[in-house]
């Protein structure tokens, strides 16, 4: 009985009266904050998720989930390396690989870049290279052929297309009968690709593994082998499984550790969004104090005679408890699902919006990534609806204790 009376009060004070509407209109207005910032929270958080998710995706278009080298030079025995690899059931793909620094010259232009030898047919199971080709094909690599694939970004600051010559040079220097020299071979752009990361399209460039490994003077030995996974967040775990089984001098490096400065940026980026855009939310769950505030002195009257019926203080300070939370119940529930609607349907929002205002928010030509993605984790709806509904709940605890003070003789003094 008591707690239909506790909740049959409380909540008939969150419906408006006559004489104290700017109390509902405080209310409405912490309702709206609540919302707001929730909705918020959960959009930011999920343009983030999504974010980040594209760019990962991006990366590993261009890195193996685990890279195996050798301490202090190149890889010799690699195909050995190769098969006992292999033989990890969590290993899907292999790839040995040649990397070295060179420079590229075409025409009046000249660029350095990251010059990667592979062998097509074992490279394409590994990276998503293939997949992400404007023209051409890495199977135009051709041991002998000395053809070369570019970055998009690449290709146009030297100004050259399939079927253009340029001029790779080793960073290297050959001593010769006459002195050091630069080794250095004509090839022909045989592929352009852009995989959207302009580290990546600006800098890499890549030719068959034979080739490179003729103009870089290897002697048979290749830089590493680059692996896939059936499991990306594995790597981890995988590569330690590899460092104990390989052992010394062989290094096994996941995609984690080659980015770790990258993705610890985007984590702490999203840190800070969550916190700035949580004090939306503390400062809408903490206008529930005023309101309280106000509905507390309102009450006085109806708190004293409630007390003089039998009330305890405990039931007073329960009643607008369950005001106050009822309040941020709402707020939070209507922000929860209209974040979500947004989150779930931002690829359609979005361009509605661009088309109203006339304008592309991301234009291609300027950012890699000219849609905003968008994942929605339900883990970070449900800590975000707790959060909110935590510090609606902690805005109601001082006026509820004011309520739960107030005396039934000095309250009726003047009425």
């Amino acid at each position: 009985m008591r707690r239909t009376f506790e909740w049959m009060i409380g909540l008939r004070y969150t419906r408006a009266k006559r004489r104290n509407r700017f109390v509902s209109f405080i209310s409405a207005t912490s309702i709206i904050g609540i919302t707001l910032g929730v909705t918020a929270l959960i959009v930011v958080i999920s343009v983030m998720n999504g974010f980040q998710d594209e760019l990962r995706e991006r990366i590993l278009g261009m890195t193996a989930h685990v890279t195996v080298t050798e301490r202090g030079g190149a890889l010799a025995d690699w195909e050995t390396v190769t098969e006992r690899v292999e033989a990890n059931p969590a290993v899907q793909a292999v790839a040995p690989y040649v990397q070295a620094e060179g420079m590229l010259s075409a025409e009046d232009e000249v660029s350095g870049a990251i010059v990667r030898g592979i062998e097509p047919g074992l490279e394409t199971p590994v990276t998503d290279i293939g997949a992400h080709m404007q023209q051409g094909g890495l199977d135009s690599l051709e041991a002998g052929g000395f053809g070369i694939v570019l970055g998009s970004a690449l290709a146009r600051s030297l100004g050259v297309e399939v079927g253009d010559r340029l001029m790779l040079i080793s960073a290297d220097v050959a001593i010769t009968p006459v002195g050091g020299m630069l080794r250095q071979r004509r090839f022909t752009v045989v592929g352009i690709f852009e995989v959207g990361m302009y580290e990546y399209d600006r800098g890499t460039a890549m030719v068959h593994m034979a080739d490179a490994q003729a103009l870089f003077r290897t002697g048979g030995r290749v830089s590493g082998l680059r692996l896939k996974l059936d499991d990306i967040f594995a790597a981890p775990a995988v590569a330690r499984e590899l460092d104990r089984e390989l052992g010394y001098p062989y290094v096994a490096q996941d995609w984690t550790q080659s980015n770790a400065n990258f993705f610890r940026a985007i984590q702490i980026e999203r840190t800070v969004m969550f916190i700035i855009l949580s004090l939306i939310v503390a400062v809408a769950a903490f206008n529930i104090v005023s309101t309280l505030v106000m509905l507390v002195t309102d009450k006085q009257g109806d708190i004293a005679i409630l007390r003089t019926l039998g009330a305890s203080p405990a039931s007073i300070m329960t009643i607008f408890i369950i005001t106050g939370v009822f309040i941020g119940l709402i707020g939070t529930a209507v922000g929860v699902a209209v974040g979500v609607l947004i989150a779930e349907n931002i690829d359609v929002i979005v361009p509605w919006i661009e088309g109203l205002a006339g304008t592309q928010f991301m234009p291609a030509d300027v950012y890699y990534i000219s849609e905003v993605p968008s994942r929605l984790d339900w883990s970070d709806v449900g800590l975000i609806g707790l959060m909110a509904f935590a510090l609606s709940f902690l805005a109601t605890l001082y006026p509820a204790w004011r309520a739960s003070r107030v005396q039934p003789a000095q309250a009726l003094r003047y009425e």
